[in-house]
Order: C-alpha cells, then sequence, then structure tokens
C-alpha cells in the first residue's frame, strides 16, 4: 500500500496518527502496574494455570494402568 502513495501522503498519514497519539490519555507506568497487579492477585484463585487443574475435571489425566499387547 505505501508503494502506491506518494510521500506527501505517507507523510500526511504519519502527521494525523502522531496527531491521534499526542491526544491519547496517558497514566504513569507504576500506576499501570499496581492496577495490572492488583488485577491478577485478585483472580489468582480461579487461574487454570496458577492453581493447576483438578484430577476429576481433567480430561487429559492418564489412568494408572499400562498398556497391555495381545
Amino acid at each position: 500500500m505505501a508503494r502506491d502513495m506518494s510521500d506527501k501522503e505517507i507523510l500526511k498519514m504519519e502527521l494525523d496518527q502522531l496527531k491521534k497519539e499526542v491526544n491519547t490519555p496517558r497514566t504513569p507506568v507504576g500506576v499501570n502496574c499496581a492496577e495490572t497487579i492488583a488485577y491478577v492477585e485478585s483472580r489468582a484463585a480461579e487461574d487454570m494455570l496458577i492453581k493447576g487443574v483438578s484430577d476429576e475435571k481433567n480430561p487429559y489425566k492418564a489412568d494408572k494402568g499400562g498398556c497391555i499387547i495381545t
């Protein structure tokens, strides 16, 4: 797409994008990190990656039997 555009059109697109970005509300990184940590910790009890899957709900749990070849 950029190959079909003139330098002036590309620069106009870049300028429009920068105008959008400058008006984006920003918050300090420390605030975002604290919010993210609080969010993750509040949901950690239900997170399957943290607590694991119970044996009765795990469809991939192998039975303790062996393979019998006859």
